[in-house]
């Protein structure tokens, strides 16, 4: 079965998908679309929870209209990602990982904008001034962090045992 193949990618995928949507569920049940928007602090004028809606890409990047390009691009990642675990080598745990994270991320995102036409964003970190975003964000950074380790952390070296040592 081909989910064996790259079974950490697969849980990553699911796992980040369901907490993104979940929280983006709360946040809309919970909160009001408002403006200014309406915002919990957690740690007053450091965490908040604070409900905005994003047209654009990250950053609110193209939010004036020219964003429509990006839920095909979510879509094409999407079915790029799901065609690299089904049909592609077996991968490392920390490649499988960050594939598996990148794919949740870009699935929560691009559901949102097929859907709704705009993505739920709601961490607002406010000490550091961050635009406002979401857990599908946060998963795929972490899923570009963990393609980052597999690429430094690479494979182990073999052991070569070719007859060409130097005896001193």
């Amino acid at each position: 079965m081909r989910f064996k193949r790259n079974p950490l990618f697969w849980v990553a995928a699911v796992i980040s998908l369901i907490l993104d949507h979940l929280t983006k569920f709360w946040v809309v049940q919970n909160f009001e679309l408002t403006v200014p928007p309406q915002t919990q602090p957690l740690l007053p004028g450091v965490f908040h929870f604070t409900y905005v809606v994003n047209t654009g890409a990250a950053f609110s990047l193209f939010s004036n209209g020219g964003a429509i390009w990006l839920r095909w691009l979510s879509l094409g990642v999407s079915v790029g990602l799901v065609i690299l675990a089904w049909f592609g080598p077996r991968i490392n745990r920390w490649e499988q990982a960050g594939y598996g994270l990148i794919l949740g991320g870009a699935l929560g995102n691009g559901i949102d904008r097929f859907i709704l036409g705009h993505v739920v964003d709601f961490i607002d970190f406010r000490i550091i001034r961050f635009p406002v975003f979401n857990l599908a964000d946060v998963f795929i950074n972490a899923g570009i962090i963990c393609l980052l380790i597999a690429t430094f952390h690479g494979a182990p070296p073999r052991n070569r045992d070719d007859g060409d040592s130097i005896s001193e």
